[in-house]
């Protein structure tokens, strides 16, 4: 009976790892490419959420020290008890003590660009270190076939 419960408890720590993860470098079509020049350049930050990839585990780890402890308290079914608030205390614990989320800081730039028919667009992206945009730089602006838009420097 110990056993089931001990399972049962590893099982429902391991949940919040059910999700896929997002891949970022991953190969699109692309639909269009629009060619243009920087109007305007404007660095922005953004707070976000970020989930904690590790928090399962360490609510997985503080049931299983917990339920470890508990298993040293009684005896017959009184030591099962333990066992199981143990595990439960533990993870409990270590769940508070590492919280889910914490907030990370985006670095984006905002940038005002007009193509070569006369249309124009503000597009912000994520800031990249490599490509930093100054006003009149040449672009293309490359539509890709899952809805985002990129913009590069024209080399």
């Amino acid at each position: 009976m110990k056993t089931i419960y001990i399972t049962l408890i590893c099982w429902l720590a391991l949940i919040p790892f059910a999700k896929a993860d997002y891949e970022r470098n991953k190969a699109v079509p692309v639909e269009k490419v629009l060619f243009g020049q920087v109007m305007s350049v404007r660095n922005i930050t953004e707070q976000e959420l970020i989930q904690d990839k590790n928090a399962g585990w360490k609510t997985f780890g503080g049931a299983l020290i917990g339920g470890a402890i508990g298993n040293q308290f009684g005896s017959g079914s009184g030591r099962g008890v333990a066992t199981i608030l143990g595990a439960i205390i533990g993870g409990s614990i270590a769940h508070d003590r590492n919280p889910e989320y914490h907030e990370k800081t985006l670095l984006l730039v905002e940038l005002m660009i007009k193509v070569e028919n006369g249309d124009e667009y503000m597009v912000i992206q994520d800031l990249d270190h490599r490509m930093l945009f100054q006003q009149k730089d040449d672009i293309r602006m490359i539509y890709l076939a899952n809805g985002t838009v990129r913009i590069d420097k024209q080399m």
